[in-house]
């Protein structure tokens, strides 16, 4: 099979081998090294409309693996082209993949799972990356790297070249959101938005992919951090990209947006569990200052603290079941992996002590109920002191609220933790 393109000039090639590495030759896999896969290295690329550049990245994809002696291919994943992109794939030398259901997740996830390669490496058909930068992601995961990120900023080694990324995204949304996906999920990458990136089939399989926008490549690294796969960064060249009939894909605000979202869904302990569990904790000292009506000089914690104590527990008690809820079902359908702490709670929180536990707050919260009617009833029914009364109004109040979500959380829990058993036993 040839493998040069006829898209291509020699220039651009020789220009590009400046880089160090890229035209290394290397020792190609044995037919036992491939086991069940045809080729080594599938090059996935995702497509809309790139006429102007396709043909250009294919060629580069292919000349890396024609100088390195590597076993490959490269698939372009279309996603509904009208320019003719579909066209300049098969001239270049690519196979096409059609997909249909739209985004940049799906059109990836059509071509990844078209692959025939025991490797994928996945990278924009803009010309933003060098494609002859190939073997390095190949020798990293030759050496048994479940994952191979690339890395643009100069953090980790990369490079940015003069007009390749926004000044917004290079000092402010890229860095922040790497920072958050490393503080939140333990993410050991720096650029956690490079898009150019390689991986093994066997663990694209095992994470199960689901996103169809541009939320996939960042679930892919949360993932793969949760399920411990063996990881590694590499540092590359951003460029310009060279599309000139259309902007770029990307929208700033939209896709960041897009992003932070799904780390927040992807994460209930600080969507829900971290803020429930403050919010619990201040309705708790609300009550503590509030119930005995204690005074710090003229600051008197009295009626209003309480009411706004109760509504504080009530939300935090909601957003920490949710937290619970969503871990639980996270874990059921493979979003995250097992979690022994889950298993443990299950072990203590048991539909049947749930709903005694609810039971009881509700009864506790009735009588104290109960003893603002029998206030009423011993003043004929007439006007009450609301500031001793609500002492008792307000907290029955709140026992009966939370022994009733007590006693639906626990029911709501009972099946979602036969779900989980029987997930486990067919796993």
């Amino acid at each position: 099979m040839i493998l040069s393109s006829d898209y291509e000039s020699d220039e651009s090639i020789a220009a590009d081998a400046d880089e160090p590495n890229l035209a290394r030759r290397m020792v190609a896999p044995t037919e036992a090294d491939l086991g069940k896969y045809q080729y080594e290295l599938s090059v996935v690329m995702p497509c809309l409309n790139e006429a102007d550049t396709l043909a250009v990245c294919v060629g580069k994809a292919r000349r890396a693996i024609e100088l390195n002696g590597i076993r490959g291919e490269v698939v372009v994943a279309d996603n509904g082209s009208t320019d003719g992109s579909r066209e300049i794939a098969v001239r270049a030398g690519a196979r096409l993949v059609d997909v249909k259901q739209r985004g940049y997740g799906s059109a990836l996830k059509g071509g990844i799972e078209a692959a025939l390669g025991k490797f994928v490496i996945m990278g924009d058909a803009d010309d933003s990356y060098n494609w002859l930068e190939l073997p390095k992601f190949v020798a990293k995961l030759r050496e048994g790297f479940d994952l191979v990120q690339g890395c643009r900023l100069p953090i980790g080694g990369g490079r940015v070249m003069p007009g390749a990324m926004p000044t917004s995204h290079r000092w402010l949304g890229n860095p922040g959101l790497t920072w958050l996906a490393r503080w939140w999920f333990g993410v050991k990458f720096n650029d956690v938005y490079c898009g150019m990136r390689g991986f093994t089939r066997e663990l694209y399989d095992r994470l199960d992919l689901c996103s169809p926008g541009m939320e996939f490549a960042t679930e892919m690294l949360i993932k793969a951090s949760r399920y411990k796969a063996r990881v590694t960064e590499t540092p590359i060249t951003l460029h310009k990209d060279g599309r000139i009939a259309h902007p770029p894909h990307l929208r700033t605000i939209r896709d960041g947006w897009r992003t932070l979202r799904f780390f927040l869904l992807s994460s209930p302990r600080w969507l829900f569990y971290r803020p429930g569990a403050a919010l619990i904790v201040l309705g708790l000292i609300g009550y503590a200052l509030a119930l005995p009506g204690f005074q710090i000089g003229k600051i008197h914690f009295a009626m209003n603290t309480l009411l706004f104590s109760s509504l504080a527990l009530i939300a935090g008690f909601q957003a920490v079941s949710f937290a619970v809820a969503m871990k639980t079902l996270a874990v059921c359908t493979g979003v995250q992996p097992r979690d022994e702490r889950l298993d443990r709670f299950f072990n203590v929180v048991t539909v049947e002590r749930g709903a005694v536990a609810g039971v009881i707050g509700v009864l506790v919260g009735l009588a104290m109920l109960g003893v603002v009617v029998v206030k009423w009833s011993v003043v004929h029914f007439e006007q009450l002191n609301y500031e001793q009364t609500f002492r008792w109004a307000i907290p029955g109040g709140v026992f009966v609220t939370l022994g009733l979500q007590v006693i639906l959380f626990s029911f709501l829990m009972g099946v979602l933790n036969g779900l989980r058993i029987h997930l486990t036993e067919h796993d």
